[in-house]
């Protein structure tokens, strides 16, 4: 069953929420903001929610202040990275909240995760084709987010995550709830050799190999290939210690859903980019 629920209020910014976790989790918001619903002009029409694509900041702003308010935070709770495709994870605290909301100078800087135990806090990435992951510890109430492309996958950057929450909060693999949100899909994700290779180390350093035939097959061109991001990323959260039964993972893929996302393939590159959020309310 698809885990990611459009909400039904045609009125606010799109969005997708997590409809199970938000029942499990009290005061917890988490999901990924579709297209529609905001004040932004063609080609980034009309909830792109990133400043770094020349959109007018004026509208990136106000859209990120509908997209917070529609979900019950204060727009200042929004906090963000500056996301450079690594796997490094930033703990925020209290005194961070509202890092990256008004410009991208403020962001958290080379951080492609984020992870806090603080109430109040609404984390947020974005995104136009690469894959969201989102955490959760419904047990010490900690929740993370990772944004990950090929290259952050490749890194490992859930498993950063996941060791990161052991690390700081004293969270259990086996309590951590996970899931992967909209992104481009197998149907649509060419990639080369080179990123193919990187694949293959990656599962040969978590004891995967066996697992290539999942992940990837050839494409129709030569040298090419049609990978599975998403199946990759849930090997690792596995391979990591989280169970497969505490994993959710979409169906949605981002370029052939384009009247609903936002996708750097399908647009050439010159689009918006949607957010992916979590965060717990104050009490």
């Amino acid at each position: 069953m698809e885990p990611f629920i459009r909400n039904d209020n045609r009125q606010g910014p799109e969005r997708y929420e997590l409809a199970s976790w938000q029942q499990m989790l009290s005061g917890l918001s988490a999901g990924f903001s579709g297209r529609g619903g905001g004040v932004s002009s063609p080609p980034y029409d009309s909830l792109n929610l990133a400043f770094h694509v020349n959109d007018d900041p004026r509208s990136v702003l106000q859209n990120r202040s509908l997209l917070a308010e529609a979900l019950g935070f204060q727009p200042e709770a929004w906090t963000c990275g500056q996301q450079v495709h690594g796997n490094l994870v930033a703990v925020v605290k209290a005194a961070d909240r509202g890092k990256g909301y008004l410009d991208m100078a403020s962001a958290f800087q080379d951080d492609d995760a984020l992870v806090t135990d603080v109430p109040g806090i609404l984390l947020t990435s974005f995104y136009a084709d690469c894959v969201p992951l989102y955490f959760m510890d419904p047990v010490r109430r900690v929740v993370a987010l990772a944004h990950a492309g090929w290259k952050g996958t490749v890194l490992r950057i859930a498993e950063s995550v996941i060791r990161k929450m052991e690390s700081e909060f004293g969270s259990k693999a086996t309590d951590i709830r996970t899931a992967i949100g909209p992104s481009i899909g197998a149907c649509c994700y060419e990639v080369d050799d080179m990123v193919m290779a990187r694949v293959h180390e990656t599962l040969e350093a978590i004891g995967g190999a066996e697992s290539i035939a999942k992940v990837a097959e050839a494409s129709l061109k030569q040298g090419k290939f049609m990978l599975n991001l998403k199946e990759l990323n849930r090997i690792i959260m596995i391979k990591a210690g989280i169970l497969p039964t505490h994993i959710e993972c979409t169906s949605w893929c981002t370029s052939c859903h384009h009247d609903k996302f936002f996708s750097y393939r399908k647009d050439n590159g010159v689009t918006g980019r949607m957010a992916s959020w979590i965060g717990v309310k104050e009490r």
